[in-house]
């Protein structure tokens, strides 16, 4: 039927051309980054605002952090597992802004990896991993078999949402000592399929941001195997690689790795007397430790060789795992994972909630996953 043509017709239709205009401009305004200004020129002026002020004040600031023009933000990225399942892990990102969790894409490999096993109930297997040019990095882990499950580096990429692999392992390790100094990953010692002299002595590097970086160069071997008993951190520390070859309070030996020289050396006596738990160096410049037996956090001083009290927290016992960033350290604990800023005076600790029925392997601070990914 046709509509009648009336003044009241002509004033409806009056009524509901200027209702859409009206929403039209409001979305144009939620729009605008910064009246007046061109986006691009807005966009410049609010790169250097701290994102989680930008997130409370308006939706098209919120938009913006969000979008793959905007400088990334770190968050934090975790593998996850229900408790005590033997072989299920997910990779889960935490935005540190919104305070939401989000799981990443899944790997097919990451199927084949083992948490525990039936014969040895009391044992945790380790998933080893690091974060190294702005990238995630999987390295070393056990199949079902007990054999190793990654034949090479298994890489996620955050800026793009995407896998792929690094260049292949001589011999690919069940367990091993893994650390990173600036774009470079190193690997040293541990155990293959089987036990080896020449793997436990091994130290191999591999460059991820070099052009021929599909290869591991060989560096100097340790003079002994004593540090292939368990999985454990290589830290990079003002271009040295430092580590112990036990975990704990147990009587333990050190090493140091100097890249410079391409020389292994002798750890020094107060750095090896406070290793008492997982270690992590802030910017590769400053060390920390948390004593997993006390919850004790401390931080190395080179000139004195010892160890300075920082804080004391339950939250901290039973320390596993520890990553350092932008002020901040990342504590894989029996309580979960906890932020400690260290850059606050007084430092202080902000536990940080768990998707539900999972809790953390590891953790790593990296450059914010876009949305969409």
């Amino acid at each position: 039927m046709d509509m009648p043509d009336t003044p009241q017709h002509h004033s409806h239709l009056h009524l509901s051309s200027n209702n859409s205009k009206r929403r039209k401009r409001q979305q144009e305004q939620e729009h605008v980054l910064i009246a007046g200004l061109p986006d691009h020129i807005a966009q410049l002026c609010l790169s250097s605002v701290n994102p989680s002020l930008l997130f409370s004040i308006s939706h098209s600031w919120r938009r913006l952090i969000y979008s793959p023009s905007f400088p990334p933000f770190f968050s934090l990225y975790a593998i996850l597992s229900p408790p005590k399942s033997h072989s299920f892990i997910e990779f889960h990102t935490f935005d540190p802004i919104s305070h939401t969790w989000r799981i990443l894409p899944r790997h097919p490999h990451l199927r084949h990896l083992l948490l525990r096993h039936p014969s040895f109930l009391s044992r945790s297997l380790s998933v080893q991993s690091v974060s190294a040019a702005g990238r995630l990095i999987l390295l070393a882990a056990t199949t079902h078999n007990l054999s190793p499950a990654l034949p090479r580096p298994l890489i996620f990429h955050p800026l793009s949402g995407t896998w792929s692999f690094g260049p292949m392992l001589a011999t690919p390790r069940r367990w091993c000592a893994l650390g990173v100094l600036g774009p470079a990953v190193y690997v040293a010692s541990g155990i293959g399929a089987h036990f080896s002299i020449h793997v436990a002595r091994s130290l191999e590097k591999w460059d991820v941001r070099s052009p021929n970086g599909d290869v591991w160069e060989k560096k100097t071997d340790l003079k002994d195997g004593r540090f292939s008993r368990e999985a454990i951190d290589a830290v990079g520390w003002r271009q040295k690689l430092c580590m112990v070859n036990v975990k704990g309070d147990a009587a333990k030996e050190g090493a140091v790795y100097d890249v410079a020289e391409d020389a292994w050396k002798d750890m020094p006596e107060g750095m090896l007397y406070g290793w008492r738990g997982p270690v992590a160096a802030m910017e590769e410049e400053v060390m920390y430790v948390v004593d997993e037996a006390k919850g004790v956090l401390r931080r190395y001083l080179a000139e004195e060789d010892a160890w300075e009290e920082i804080l004391e927290n339950e939250r901290l016992k039973g320390a596993e795992q520890i990553a350092a960033e932008k002020g901040k350290l990342c504590v894989v604990s029996t309580s979960g994972i906890s932020v400690v800023d260290v850059a606050a005076s007084p430092p202080r600790i902000i536990p940080v909630l768990l998707p539900e029925g999972f809790e953390p392997v590891a953790v790593h601070v990296l450059p914010r996953t876009p949305v969409g990914h």
